[in-house]
Protein backbone atom coordinates (compact mmCIF):
# COMPACT_ATOMS: atom_id res chain seq x y z
CA UNK A 1 0.00 0.00 0.00
CA UNK A 2 2.90 2.26 0.86
CA UNK A 3 5.63 3.30 -2.03
CA UNK A 4 8.47 4.51 -2.01
CA UNK A 5 9.13 7.18 -5.38
CA UNK A 6 13.03 8.46 -5.06
CA UNK A 7 15.02 10.52 -7.05
CA UNK A 8 17.73 13.19 -7.09
CA UNK A 9 20.44 11.22 -8.44
CA UNK A 10 22.74 11.29 -11.23
CA UNK A 11 26.35 11.97 -11.75
CA UNK A 12 28.43 14.84 -9.68
CA UNK A 13 31.77 15.55 -9.67
CA UNK A 14 33.85 15.56 -7.17
CA UNK A 15 33.20 18.38 -4.81
CA UNK A 16 29.84 19.25 -6.16
CA UNK A 17 26.22 18.35 -4.65
CA UNK A 18 22.98 16.76 -4.76
CA UNK A 19 19.74 16.06 -2.92
CA UNK A 20 18.10 13.11 -2.80
CA UNK A 21 14.28 13.06 -2.47
CA UNK A 22 11.94 9.85 -1.11
CA UNK A 23 7.96 10.47 -1.43
CA UNK A 24 5.89 8.10 0.24
CA UNK A 25 2.33 7.48 -1.36
CA UNK A 26 -0.10 5.03 -0.94
CA UNK A 27 -2.01 4.54 2.35
CA UNK A 28 -0.53 6.37 4.67
CA UNK A 29 -1.61 7.00 8.20
CA UNK A 30 1.77 8.67 9.59
CA UNK A 31 5.68 7.74 9.00
CA UNK A 32 7.70 7.21 11.91
CA UNK A 33 11.46 7.07 11.40
CA UNK A 34 12.59 7.47 8.05
CA UNK A 35 16.27 6.56 6.61
CA UNK A 36 19.08 6.78 4.17
CA UNK A 37 21.07 3.64 3.09
CA UNK A 38 23.72 3.57 0.46
CA UNK A 39 25.30 0.35 -1.38
CA UNK A 40 28.41 0.50 -3.36
CA UNK A 41 29.25 -2.78 -5.65
CA UNK A 42 31.45 -4.98 -3.53
CA UNK A 43 30.17 -3.67 -0.44
CA UNK A 44 27.54 -3.88 2.71
CA UNK A 45 24.74 -1.89 2.45
CA UNK A 46 25.50 0.56 4.98
CA UNK A 47 23.20 3.51 7.10
CA UNK A 48 24.24 6.77 6.10
CA UNK A 49 21.26 9.06 8.12
CA UNK A 50 18.20 8.61 9.64
CA UNK A 51 15.32 11.09 11.65
CA UNK A 52 13.21 10.33 13.71
CA UNK A 53 9.15 11.91 13.72
CA UNK A 54 10.70 14.06 16.27
CA UNK A 55 12.84 15.34 13.92
CA UNK A 56 16.07 14.01 15.61
CA UNK A 57 19.12 13.24 12.80
CA UNK A 58 21.57 10.86 13.33
CA UNK A 59 24.64 10.05 10.60
CA UNK A 60 27.14 8.15 9.72
CA UNK A 61 30.83 9.15 10.31
CA UNK A 62 31.56 9.04 6.73
CA UNK A 63 29.02 11.56 6.10
CA UNK A 64 28.90 13.95 9.23
CA UNK A 65 29.33 17.62 8.06
CA UNK A 66 28.61 16.84 4.50
CA UNK A 67 25.59 14.95 4.31
CA UNK A 68 21.85 17.13 6.15
CA UNK A 69 18.30 14.57 6.30
CA UNK A 70 15.36 16.63 6.80
CA UNK A 71 11.65 15.56 6.33
CA UNK A 72 8.66 17.27 4.93
CA UNK A 73 6.04 15.62 6.97
CA UNK A 74 2.81 17.20 5.24
CA UNK A 75 3.98 16.00 1.58
CA UNK A 76 5.95 12.37 3.85
CA UNK A 77 8.91 13.30 1.92
CA UNK A 78 12.51 12.39 3.39
CA UNK A 79 15.33 15.01 1.93
CA UNK A 80 18.89 13.47 1.51
CA UNK A 81 21.41 16.74 1.07
CA UNK A 82 24.97 15.75 -0.05
CA UNK A 83 27.34 18.50 -0.55
CA UNK A 84 31.05 18.28 -1.04
CA UNK A 85 30.40 14.70 -2.47
CA UNK A 86 33.84 12.27 -3.07
CA UNK A 87 34.27 9.66 -5.43
CA UNK A 88 33.61 7.14 -2.02
CA UNK A 89 30.19 8.54 -2.09
CA UNK A 90 29.15 6.73 -5.53
CA UNK A 91 26.80 4.32 -4.45
CA UNK A 92 22.90 3.16 -5.10
CA UNK A 93 21.32 5.53 -2.19
CA UNK A 94 18.14 4.23 -0.97
CA UNK A 95 15.42 5.33 1.38
CA UNK A 96 13.82 3.46 3.95
CA UNK A 97 10.70 4.34 6.35
CA UNK A 98 8.74 2.82 9.12
CA UNK A 99 5.28 3.98 7.74
CA UNK A 100 1.46 3.03 8.89
CA UNK A 101 -0.66 2.60 6.39
CA UNK A 102 -3.62 3.03 8.09
CA UNK A 103 -4.71 3.74 12.05
CA UNK A 104 -5.20 0.19 12.42
CA UNK A 105 -2.20 -1.00 10.58
CA UNK A 106 0.64 -2.32 12.16
CA UNK A 107 3.28 -0.31 11.00
CA UNK A 108 5.89 -1.58 8.58
CA UNK A 109 9.19 -0.98 6.70
CA UNK A 110 9.59 0.31 2.98
CA UNK A 111 11.87 0.39 1.01
CA UNK A 112 12.61 3.15 -2.26
CA UNK A 113 13.88 1.67 -5.70
CA UNK A 114 17.01 3.33 -4.88
CA UNK A 115 18.97 5.92 -7.43
CA UNK A 116 22.45 6.04 -8.43
CA UNK A 117 24.86 8.37 -7.40
CA UNK A 118 27.92 8.73 -8.81
CA UNK A 119 30.74 11.07 -8.16
CA UNK A 120 33.06 11.38 -10.73
CA UNK A 121 35.08 13.81 -12.86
Amino acid sequence: QVQLEESGGGLVQPGGSLRLSCAASGSIFSITNMRWYRQAPGKQRELVAAMTSGGTPNYADSVKGRFTISRDNAKNTVYLQMNSLKPEDTAVYYCNVDAQPTRWAFTRNYWGQGTQVTVSS
